[in-house]
């Protein structure tokens, strides 16, 4: 049968309760002394362990006792044991946290991790959250940087592992999209990829840090390095200049919106450089048209491209020059004498044999 209107609020009360009675069991606190061992703190359900409790609480006291006696395997062993086997128990979210930050300490970075994030996607509501975010955050960067794991056979260095620690801060992003840590790991996602040589996945870190965290401090520095990971595609005036627009595009949104910043003389240089590539890209194909098919309405668009690209070059000027020439051999009249700014027609070289 449905409940009557009347029964209603009675039934929400209970609700209610109930919630309120699980919420104050999940502030419980867990308290260890050398004396009495873990015991819970706080919470309506604090004393009611259960069977389970129970049996994940004598796991869980062996596990300090062998942590305390510095037996870091056998403690990693059975905080892992109370995870398995009561995962429903108060102290499984403390045996994961507990075994990750004894992996830290024997450098299984890996291992640790995947501890932390076993509590965060078992037990989101967890009073630890944005320290273990912190701790993810850590190990990320120590791997980032080229930390070792622990040693192989107890001889040989640990391996690098740089692509893990991609993995890692993609992980943090997605945890905690709107933490301090997110844009963080979007730029250390940029850094990583960049060290290894992959720009592209680099170029769309950047992008990702400017169009979901433009608001951030480090906002000035995704626009700068993306910028300048744009110009480091470039070939040169004779390639595709598609990734030198790409790097005009963000040097200029850089000093427009941080025209304070300290890197705006860097910003500026680069700028420099990539309209003077584009500009002399577009003299380079301008001077194919017309040295080369005479097709002078062909030269004609791209010397004044040229002009466009950088008005206040040497190159423009040069371009300038060039349409001064292409004029007169249209109309079937002699080049004029060469201007300042533009290049000397080269000299006929002849071989005697």
């Amino acid at each position: 049968m449905r409940p009557t209107l009347a029964r209603l609020p009675a039934i929400l009360c209970l609700v209610s309760s109930l919630l309120g009675l699980w919420s104050s069991a999940a502030r419980a606190d867990l308290v260890w002394t050398r004396e009495t061992g873990w015991r819970v703190e706080g919470g309506a359900l604090a004393g009611l362990a259960g069977a389970e409790g129970r049996k994940a609480l004598d796991v869980m006291n062996k596990a300090r006792a062998a942590e305390e006696a510095g037996s870091h395997r056998s403690a990693i062993s059975s905080y892992q044991s109370v995870a398995k086997k009561y995962p429903n128990a108060i102290y499984a979210p403390e045996a994961l946290y507990r075994s990750a930050r004894l992996r830290i300490a024997g450098k299984n970075f890996t291992k640790a991790f995947e501890d932390f994030q076993q509590v965060l996607s078992r037990y989101p509501n967890t009073r630890r959250f944005n320290e273990i975010i912190g701790e993810q955050y850590r190990i990320a960067s120590a791997l980032l940087d080229g930390a070792r794991g622990r040693m192989v056979w107890g001889l040989l260095p640990g391996f690098k592992q740089r692509d893990k620690a991609l993995e890692f801060f993609e992980t943090i992003l997605a945890n905690a999209p709107y933490s301090d840590y997110a844009p963080l790991s979007l730029m250390n996602i940029a850094r990583g990829h960049q060290k290894l040589g992959n720009v592209e996945n680099a170029v769309d870190a950047l992008d990702r840090m400017i169009n979901n965290y433009g608001q951030s401090l480090l906002a000035p520095d995704a626009y700068l390095k993306l910028a300048q990971t744009h110009a480091s595609l470039v070939d040169g005036p004779y390639y595709d200049q598609g990734a030198t627009k790409e790097s005009i595009t963000y040097f200029t949104d850089f000093m427009l919106l941080f025209p304070s910043d300290s890197n705006v003389a860097a910003a500026e240089k680069g700028l420099d450089g990539m309209k003077t590539m584009l500009a002399e890209s577009k003299v380079r194909m301008a001077d194919f048209y017309f040295y080369k098919r005479s097709n002078f309405k062909a030269a004609r668009v791209f010397y004044n491209e040229a002009i466009t690209a950088y008005p206040e070059s040497t190159i423009a000027n040069r371009a300038k020059a060039r349409l001064v020439e292409v004029e007169a051999k249209a109309a079937g009249q002699p080049a004029p004498a060469s201007k300042a700014g533009a290049e000397p027609p080269k000299k006929k070289r002849f071989f005697f044999f």
